[in-house]
Order: C-alpha cells, then structure tokens, then sequence
C-alpha cells in the first residue's frame, strides 16, 4: 500500500485517534463510578497511577523514538493503548482498571515526544504550530463523531464503549503500518545500536538543552502545575456534576451533550486563535496562554461554586474548550527551542513534568473531594494555575520591557 504524505496521515490519525477515545471516555469515568464502584479519591488514585507510569516510561520511550524510529514507536503505542482499554472494560474491578492504567500508560508514552517529533519532522519547523492547530480542529470533529456513539453504546451497557473503542484503537495501529511515512527522520545508524550509549547520549543531550535554556524550565514548571490542576478536573467534573439533579436525560446523555456541545465551541475557539495568533513567535504565544491560564482559572473556580445545575452546565460549557487551546500552543512554544535530534526527548520530558505535576498534585485533590467537598477541590485545583499564569505573564513582561528599551526616545 503507498504511504500518504505526513501532513495527511496526521490529520487522519488525529481524526480517528479522538474519535475513538472519545468513545472511550465519554463512558470511562461513569464506568468506573457506577459500574466498579470508585469513590473520588480511588478515581484519583487510577490517575496518579497512569501518570507515575508514565513519569517512569517517558524518557526511554522518547529516547527509542530519537535513536530508532518515531514511527514505529508510535505505532507500538496504539496496540499498548487499546490492549490497555479492552482489559479495563472487560473486568469490572479496581485491580483491572489499576493494571489498565499500566498497560495504556505505557503505550501513551510511546506516543508522546515521538508524535509530535514526527509532525514537525515530516512538515517542517516552521509549519509545526499550524498543523498542531489545525489538527486540534480534526481532532474535536473526530471526538464529536465519538461521543454519539459512546452514548448509543452506553446505553447498552457502560463497558461496551470501552472495549469496542479499545479494539478499535489497536485496529488504527495496523492500519498505520501500511500508510504512515517516515521521510524526514534520521535514525542512528544501525552499527550504532548496538549498546545503550547513543541513547545515554541523546538524554543527556536533551537534559543539558533545557538546564540551560530559561524559557524550556519555565515551561516546564508552568506544564508540572498545569498537570497538577487537570487531574482535579479530568478525574472528578463528572463526580461533581452528577450531584445536581439532572434534568430530562440520564447523565450518559448529559456528558455526550456536554462533551459535544464543548468541541463544537473547540473547533470555533481553535479557528480564531489559528487566525490570530501567530504560532512562531513566542512572545505572542506566550501572550496567549496567559490569557487561556486566567480564564481557566475563573472557569474553573465557578463551575466550582456553581449554585445550580444551570450555571455549571455554562461553566463547564466554557472551561473545557478554552483549557484544550493549551496544549498545541504550549507545544507550538517549545518547539520553537528545541533542534530535531533531541526533539522527542525533550518532548518527553515535558511530559514527565505534567505527570509530575498530576502524581502530586492527583492525591492531594481527591483527598480534599473525598474528606472536605468537590467544590473545595475546585477551587484548590483553579489555584494550582497561579504558578504557570505568573511564569506566562512573566515573560509576557519581559518582552513588552525588551521591546520599551529598544524604542527611540525612551
């Protein structure tokens, strides 16, 4: 079969990728609450589990990526992933869902660093940014197609989308075999390979880039605390939405209409910041996710303290597309500073400081749920934003104070 060029097939993989997990997810958290039976802080604990797995796995993964092949690397994460889902729907318990996190965990490591490598491999540095935009946008369209089908499955039983989004998901990884190229990588040559040195090498090589670049560890603590504030919302907002009564339909439907009325306002939110922000410079990117980071956080702190059903119905409405214009920003900046050798290393430890960030800040959150409130959770997780708001605005500062020395007469 004659491989698609790269731009195409990560359109394609983004498309059918979110279709399928949202699938999964839509049904994922109920699953676990009403079928296995998790209370707030297990549902934390699976999270903090995924995320130290993937702490653990990120690094070789990201080396392997660097010194073999991205694409294979991503190609193995897709098997991993969906073996990952059909053992957490197939058995309804806590140890199941515990040894699924391990299994998914690793094979998501497998992907990040590597995937995002590879886009800016295979369609250049300088049209990276706009790619991950607009892949976000095939991305949201692939999830809204998911979402109506996880619902019509749910509705059958809460697992079903588990496991058939979880087969499908390995489905995708066979399919890439004979369609995704690889042109713009370069492995190291196979004489190489043959000792754990060149991949000693490439981490090192990484690690010193960000020691030594300001603007790298500044991201990377704003993305360990940005880690540490969205296990609080992707692990409880179902568990705090279903304490209002809700109205007209079973909370299945509720989520599916949430989750898709939120990538519909996504895809919009993702054309005009596609329009208007230029991705190539980093001040105004930074500029960007300052803005994103305060909203988030009023978002967050609402929905929170919401009053009644109707006023989190808008808050969370608003939240979850403006928290998703993040991370192809976010990426879109730390490309701009890393050079294509070490580029899925560097990625990868990017990652692991968001899995940091989850692993500490995961138990905290569901201890305040399960012994305060999920509404103290809330706002405790809106707070976790600070740090990063204040690193963004920062060198927002930075650049207007640059900018202000450089003009005459000032």
């Amino acid at each position: 079969m004659k491989r698609l060029n790269g731009y195409t097939v990560f359109l394609f993989q983004e498309f059918t990728a979110s279709l399928l997990f949202a699938v999964i997810f839509t049904a994922s958290t109920l699953y676990q609450v009403e079928t296995v039976g998790l209370n707030p802080f297990q549902l934390v604990l699976v999270g903090t589990l995924l995320e130290f797995t993937a702490f653990i796995a990120e690094v070789p993964t990201g080396i392997i990526a660097d010194v073999y092949s991205r694409r294979l690397s991503i190609i193995i994460g897709f098997v991993l992933v969906g073996i990952g889902f059909i053992v957490e729907g197939s058995i309804p318990q806590f140890w199941a869902v515990l040894l699924a996190q391990v299994i998914w965990g690793i094979g998501i490591t497998f992907q990040s660093g590597a995937l995002e490598a590879w886009v800016a491999d295979e369609v250049g540095e300088a049209n990276a940014g706009k790619a991950f935009l607009r892949a976000e946008q095939f991305g949201n369209a692939g999830a809204l197609v998911g979402i109506g089908v996880s619902v019509l499955l749910g509705a059958i039983a809460l697992n079903i989308p588990i496991v058939v989004g979880g087969a499908l998901v390995v489905g995708l990884g066979i399919v890439l075999v004979f369609i995704m190229p690889e042109t713009g990588f370069k492995p190291t040559p196979r004489q190489d390979r043959n000792t754990f040195q060149q991949m000693g090498h490439t981490f090192r090589t990484g690690t010193s880039l960000v020691r030594r670049n300001r603007i790298l560890i500044s991201l990377l603590i704003a993305v360990a605390f940005f880690g540490a504030f969205s296990e609080g919302l992707d692990r409880l907002w179902i568990p705090h939405l279903v304490q209002f009564e809700l109205p007209y339909f079973e909370p299945i439907a509720w989520i599916g209409i949430i989750s898709a009325t939120s990538l519909v306002l996504g895809i919009i939110a993702t054309e005009f910041v596609n329009r208007r922000v230029d991705t190539n410079n980093q001040f105004i990117v930074a500029r960007a996710l300052r803005i994103i980071i305060a909203l988030i956080m009023a978002l967050m702190v609402v929905y929170g303290l919401a009053w009644n059903f109707g006023v989190a119905l808008v808050a969370i409405l608003a939240l979850r597309p403006i928290r998703n214009m993040n991370y192809p920003l976010a990426t879109a900046w730390l490309n701009q500073h890393v050079s294509s050798s070490v580029r899925a290393t560097v990625f990868s430890i990017r990652n692991q400081a968001d899995a940091f960030g989850q692993m500490l800040g995961g138990p905290i959150l569901g201890a305040i749920a399960t012994l305060v409130s999920l509404r103290v959770e809330m706002v405790v997780a809106a707070l976790f934003l600070v740090p990063a708001l204040y690193l963004y605005s920062r060198r927002v500062n930075v650049n207007d104070t640059s900018n202000a020395q450089a003009e005459p007469g000032v």
